[in-house]
């Protein structure tokens, strides 16, 4: 670790896309020594911040200052499937020199590359076994091992280079609840600074300050992430409770003008009474009059002001309170009635050797839970019931319409906008209709006109589920793999409540035990070496 103090500084930081869209304008934040959890609705910049830290984009404006070497592991971990894992770790030129020299090759040049680092073979072992790889060994390739192990390889690099800043985004995605636990010790014993974005609670749960990116600007909240949902509850508590007092002062000061006006009607209709009966020397009552409408005039705007002011104070009351818009669409033509046989499996063996023993099939509108360690074949498995992959014997098929949302969603052109993407799996229908329907999965006005390389991770997944739940025909048996990565806490409960929405079959391979209890479950399957069914009180078993 470097000796200088470390830090990260960004000054009147702005970055748009080239298209123009802006992410972030003048934002000042620093981060020091210590964890912080960096959350915000999907959108507001979380991923892109980090970006510009690592210097992987370059800002529109403003700068971004870091005292040391920063690290990074990206929310979506792609690794070349040929590297072999010394390489995807960093050491395979100082591994290879070693070898060299215990072979006997005493060439300067080996010792050069080796410098003071003799235990390199050593430590890359220990911090694999650390985060549970010590099975894979360094010469294997990357092609064999999965995704939640492919995190962890990223993250075993990251460890073995001892970055000063470390740069956490959604570090939990296609990890089970066994390999998260290795990440969140792993966390937990980091001495520097550390950046997490996250929707995993347990792992905010771990920072020892929340940073809150809003509308452009960051508010600091002291502890961790339950601290931090406490301090915004009653903070919101407030807010609505000025919303209530803002709104009866707006109706008072309404009320208030109409009184005013209606005494200021009667005291003219009664002054022109006067000046009409000529009860008083002409000049009293041109001086009454004057009198009369200064007077008039003041007492209307000083009603107008207060009335203004009280809208003012409204809408900022307003403003102040937090509305994080939920999913609502009407998806009857995803029907299954009870009983009808929406998927069947035939002694199926997958690639590396799991499937399903005899026959299984899901029948009806049945929300079922894939669980299994990474590596498993969730993924293999869903990917072969979807066409895309041929098992290596039996068979899987479907007998109702049947679409699938990857965890990379690469359903989604990246040239073509939302509103083009939608079209494209409901081709009968019109422009006005997709956007219509669009607008109900928060795709309103231009925002349906965003290019999909531009959204960020939580704006692309609700924009590949639009795609699929709207397509024609409707899609009457759903799979989703890894649903809830790089999805925020309001994003996961708009998720929930499309999928109250949907009618069909489901098959969710999740490591979220709260979002798929939160879905309404009524099959646990188990995926370890054979599919098989269990309780909802084993799903916690290491082994899930």
């Amino acid at each position: 670790m470097s000796s200088a103090p470390t830090s990260v500084t960004c000054t009147s930081l702005s970055f748009a896309w080239p298209d123009g869209t802006p992410v972030l304008d003048d934002l000042q934040v620093a981060f020091g020594p210590g964890r912080t959890g960096l959350v915000g609705v999907n959108g507001s910049g979380k991923s892109t911040l980090l970006k510009l830290i690592a210097g992987e984009l370059t800002p529109t404006g403003g700068t971004v200052r870091v005292t040391g070497e920063v690290g990074r592991l990206p929310q979506n971990v792609t690794l070349d499937t040929g590297l072999r894992v010394d390489e995807v770790l960093g050491i395979a030129a100082r591994r290879a020199a070693l070898h060299a020299i215990e072979a006997g090759d005493v060439s300067e040049e080996h010792f050069d590359v080796v410098g003071d680092d003799w235990d390199v073979e050593e430590r890359a072992l220990a911090t694999l076994g650390e985060l549970g790889l010590g099975h894979i060994g360094l010469d294997r390739t990357t092609g064999e091992v999965s995704g939640g192990e492919s995190v962890l390889l990223r993250l075993a690099a990251l460890l073995l280079r001892r970055p000063d800043v470390l740069l956490l985004d959604e570090p939990t995605n296609n990890l089970d609840l066994y390999a998260r636990r290795r990440l969140y010790a792993a966390v937990e014993a980091w001495p520097g600074v550390l950046v997490v974005v996250s929707h995993d609670r347990e792992l905010l749960d771990l920072v020892d300050q929340v940073a809150d990116l809003r509308s452009g600007e960051v508010t600091w909240y002291g502890g961790n992430y339950s601290a931090y949902q406490e301090a915004l509850a009653t903070e919101q508590e407030a807010a609505e409770r000025m919303v209530r007092v803002a709104g009866s002062d707006l109706r008072k000061q309404k009320r208030e003008l109409a009184d005013a006006q209606v005494k200021l009607a009667r005291r003219k209709r009664y002054g022109q009474k006067m000046f009409e009966q000529k009860r008083e020397p002409k000049i009293v009552m041109g001086a009454r009059k004057r009198s009369a409408q200064e007077s008039a005039g003041k007492h209307r705007i000083m009603h107008e002001e207060k009335l203004a002011e009280a809208k003012e104070r409204l809408d900022d009351a307003v403003d102040a309170v937090r509305d994080d818009d939920e999913i609502r669409v009407d998806l009857p033509y995803t029907a299954v009635p009870p009983g009808r046989t929406v998927l069947t499996l035939l002694d199926l063996r997958l690639a590396y050797g799991a499937g399903a023993v005899g026959s299984f099939d899901l029948r009806g509108p049945e929300r079922v839970a894939l669980v299994g360690r990474n590596g498993a074949g969730k993924t293999t498995l869903l990917r072969t019931v979807a066409g895309e992959l041929e098992p290596v014997s039996g068979e899987a098929r479907t007998h109702v319409p049947m679409r699938f949302l990857p965890q990379r969603l690469d359903v989604l052109d990246d040239g073509l906008t939302v509103a083009e993407n939608v079209a494209r799996f409901s081709p009968g229908a019109t422009n006005n209709r997709v956007r219509a329907r669009l607008a109900r999965f928060l795709f309103r006005g231009t925002r349906a006109d965003r290019p999909a390389a531009t959204l960020s991770g939580g704006e692309r997944f609700r924009a590949a589920l639009a795609a699929l739940m709207l397509a024609e025909p409707a899609p009457q048996l759903l799979m989703l793999d890894e649903p809830t990565n790089n999805l925020d806490m309001a994003s996961v409960r708009q998720l929930t409540t499309a999928l109250e929405s949907y009618e069909g079959a489901l098959i969710v391979a999740s490591h979220d035990i709260p979002f798929l209890e939160s879905i309404g479950i009524t099959r646990w399957l188990l995926l370890e070496g054979e599919l098989r069914e269990i309780t909802p009180e084993a799903v916690g078993h290491p082994g899930c």
